[in-house]
């Protein structure tokens, strides 16, 4: 990938807490090849770089400024405009061909992507360039991912300490371009297999690294020219999962909805496939490790249907969710509020449904027709009853019983 020389690469490092983020970190700035490395740490009080090992390596040092801690809030939400001036500073003094940052175990990536994408002169042009984010790396826990989520067991137990855990490690393994699994050596072949197989079937396009404490080449991780934004969003199981669901069709358009002034726009890059008829679509992603994923149970199925949940119903069973489900997105609408759309997402314990602007089929009669006019596709996919308005939900995970999660979720339609 050619890349100008003149703007400093960057690397994300991201991982729950625990999965060995410092580990690496210190085993990259010990061995970097020749890069004059800075390094910001977001530090909120469980996040701590051995700085004794670090300074005795030679390569990042307090009094040398090169190690920037960010503390008291993630670079996610409260310091996002920390984390832009910082790498602006950082930038600007000379000394550095490379940043590395660490963020906190509680970020999400995908947030601080965006921050930097300021800096790289995509989101606002008002911003020269003067950086680009090189590579995405999440660290995984093998141990962890096989004893509390790799089979779905334990994903929904009850009293769970940190309530976001679940829905933090599917975020982070989504929006990422490698995946650094480490503890390898603390899990057997089976266990590997099974968490290797779960995250291809969340992540189909990253790289998957296997490691012990951490050790893996430092050219995995610096200056990869790995990292696409468009490519992270578009990525993960579920988009992919859409993706599938509309090859079967045979059809391919994009959504859209239009808000109160009833404007176009996009949401999440969904795509808009014609249902033919009342019916479950059910497969698993189609990638090079199907087979793999299959030994162990582990795939996903669209689920998707014209007529609207009946919100109530729809309430009763999200309290009963299947323990076999790892994730679930898409889009739904409700009987009681036949004018919106709503994102509805699911990610271990945290289950939300999200506004998303007004169906095509809400506007008034004139509107209508102008926005079925500009977008043929839509019209294409008109369903006499009910428009533009559908359900179309992927479910990802291990050993589900597919029909029985369709037949109940029919339950739910309004009748």
């Amino acid at each position: 990938m050619a890349v100008s020389k003149k703007l400093i690469p960057i690397t994300l490092l991201t991982g729950y807490l625990g999965a060995g983020k410092t580990t690496l970190i210190n085993h990259v700035l010990n061995n970097q090849e020749g890069y004059k490395c800075a390094v910001i740490v977001n530090d909120i009080g469980e996040v701590n770089i051995d700085a004794e090992l670090i300074q005795k390596g030679g390569t990042v040092t307090q009094k040398d400024d090169n190690l920037v801690p960010l503390s008291n809030g993630c670079i996610c939400c409260t310091l996002k405009v920390d984390l832009m001036n910082q790498i602006t500073e950082l930038i600007k003094t000379g000394k550095f061909d490379y940043i590395l940052i660490e963020a906190s175990g509680i970020c999400e990536p995908l947030p601080i992507a965006q921050s930097i994408s300021v800096l790289e002169g995509k989101a606002d042009r008002k911003y020269p360039p003067i950086c680009r984010l090189d590579n995405i790396v999440t660290v995984v826990d093998a141990l962890r991912m096989a004893t509390e989520f790799g089979c779905g067991d334990n994903l929904l137990k009850e009293n769970i300490d940190e309530e976001d855990i679940e829905n933090l490690l599917i975020q982070q393994i989504e929006f990422c371009s490698t995946i650094i699994l480490n503890k390898v050596d603390k899990v057997d072949s089976e266990q590997l297999g099974r968490v290797k197989a779960m995250i291809k079937v969340l992540q189909p396009k990253a790289r998957i690294i296997e490691a012990s404490y951490g050790k893996v080449s430092v050219s995995d991780i610096l200056d990869t020219g790995a990292y696409d934004f468009e490519e992270a969003v578009t990525s993960a199981g579920w988009a992919k999962a859409f993706e599938e669901a509309g090859k079967e069709d045979d059809d391919e358009h994009e959504h859209h909805h239009h808000d109160e002034e009833h404007e176009h726009h996009h949401h999440d890059e969904h795509e808009h496939h014609h249902e033919h008829g009342e019916h479950c679509h059910c497969g698993h992603c189609h990638n090079d490790e199907e087979g793999e994923a299959e030994e162990y149970g582990i795939g996903t199925f669209v689920y998707r249907r014209r007529r609207p949940f009946n919100k109530d119903r729809l309430q009763e069973w999200v309290g009963n969710w299947p323990k076999s489900v790892i994730r679930c997105k898409g889009m739904l609408w409700f009987s009681d509020d036949p004018e919106n759309a709503f994102v509805f997402e699911q990610a271990g314990v945290q289950i939300t449904a999200t506004g998303s602007g007004k169906w095509f089929a809400a506007a008034p009669e004139k509107e209508r027709k102008r926005l079925l006019a500009q977008y043929p596709d839509i019209a294409a996919d008109w369903d006499e009853k009910y428009g533009d308005r559908e359900i179309k939900l992927v479910f990802i995970g291990q050993k589900m019983d597919k029909q029985a999660i369709c037949d109940s979720l029919d339950k739910c339609l309004d009748d």
